[in-house]
């Protein structure tokens, strides 16, 4: 395996875990500010009110998205197993 198909292949890799955890990271940074802008404007500084939405928003989003998910990941893992093959049968 040639230094250019390693950077493809940790390219690939790189922009699938942005695609995979980018939505959910977008989510909780919305969600965060959001809270956090609740709270200057309210004066109300409790601990659980800034964790307990934002996990609940983010499983519920998880669960959504884990479609887009497990097919963007499968597409890889698929996409990694050809490239190795086609490297087993030029060698």
């Amino acid at each position: 395996m040639s230094e250019a198909e390693v950077l493809d292949v940790a390219r690939d890799a790189i922009l699938t875990l942005l695609m995979v955890a980018g939505p959910l990271m977008a989510i909780s940074l919305t969600v965060g500010l959001l809270i956090a802008l609740f709270q200057a404007l309210t004066q109300i500084q409790e601990v659980t009110l800034t964790f307990v939405p934002k996990i609940v928003v983010v499983f519920v989003s998880m669960l959504l998205i884990l479609p887009f998910m497990v097919a963007t990941m499968r597409g890889f893992t698929e996409q990694l197993f050809d490239r190795i093959v086609g490297i087993g049968i030029g060698a």
